[in-house]
């Protein structure tokens, strides 16, 4: 039975860990090598992660500088940069890659604060879910007899206690980030 609790508890922070990531590729005033963990290169035929093939630096709150380690590099990276969504326009001098993270205007912070309501909330519906799964293991376990009622009863508490703590998690994580999506 604390099985049951040990693997929900155990999905519920990878939901939460989900959701952080997620957060970490939508786009804020300040630049963040975190911008770019989900952009893909094609490297030998391979799509690699930018971080695999280049060093990414951000000498200052608005810039991101991308050194390819191999020079035939440069047009694939930029080309990987103008097809993501976050619509950022890198410039190479032939040594780096610059990206100026320019500010965002205010409608398009409304919209980002937006998104991020819109993923916390599938996070949300993810633990429920868990929740869900968890439940109906523990009904599971009675009917197959050997567990009291009352103790399944405790476990039900236990695991709604869990939900109420990532669900309250998320939405922690949700205000940190629309606070940095709306300061100027």
């Amino acid at each position: 039975m604390e099985a049951v609790k040990a693997v929900c508890e155990e999905r519920m922070k990878k939901s939460i860990q989900a959701l952080k990531d997620d957060f970490n590729g939508v786009r804020t005033g300040r630049a963040s090598p975190a911008l770019l963990d989900k952009i893909r290169v094609d490297y030998y035929g391979q799509k690699s992660p930018l971080s695999q093939v280049a060093t990414v630096s951000v000498p200052e709150a608005r810039m991101i500088v991308i050194q390819p380690w191999d020079r035939s590099l440069f047009s694939e990276i930029e080309k990987a940069i103008l097809k993501s969504e976050l619509g950022l326009n890198p410039s190479n001098d032939g040594k780096v890659i610059r990206i100026a993270i320019p500010p965002l205007t205010e409608q398009r912070r409304k919209e980002l604060a937006k998104t991020a309501k819109a993923m916390a909330e599938q996070s949300r519906v993810a633990i429920r879910n868990i929740r869900r799964d968890g439940l109906e293991d523990l009904k599971k376990e009675l009917a197959a007899g050997g567990v009291a009622e009352d103790q399944i009863k405790k476990e039900e508490e236990e695991l709604q206690k869990l939900t109420d703590h990532y669900i309250a998690q998320i939405s922690k994580v949700l205000e940190e980030k629309e606070k940095e999506i709306m300061e100027v």
